[in-house]
């Protein structure tokens, strides 16, 4: 039986949010901080990624060369 995760802990944080915007949220039902939390959640991993890409440009650009120079190492055993 697979084990449940344990739910995050959650910290209380003072956010500057457009009140309006709050406002509409709520009277349609959403839950803003989980919006919030996943929005934040997004913008790390993109940044992250983007962070990645950039350290190994070099690699990735050296490692594209040498596909377009020799080709896919396996590519003889492709079935299409």
């Amino acid at each position: 039986m697979p084990t449940k995760m344990p739910e995050p802990r959650r910290r209380a944080t003072k956010l500057s949010l457009d009140e309006r915007v709050v406002a509409e949220a709520k009277a349609v039902g959403l839950d803003v901080s989980r919006i919030v939390d996943e929005a934040i959640s997004d913008a790390v991993r993109a940044e992250k990624n983007r962070r990645w890409k950039e350290e190994n440009r070099e690699a990735l650009e050296s490692m594209n060369e040498w596909v377009r120079e020799n080709g896919l190492p396996l590519e003889k055993y492709r079935l299409f």
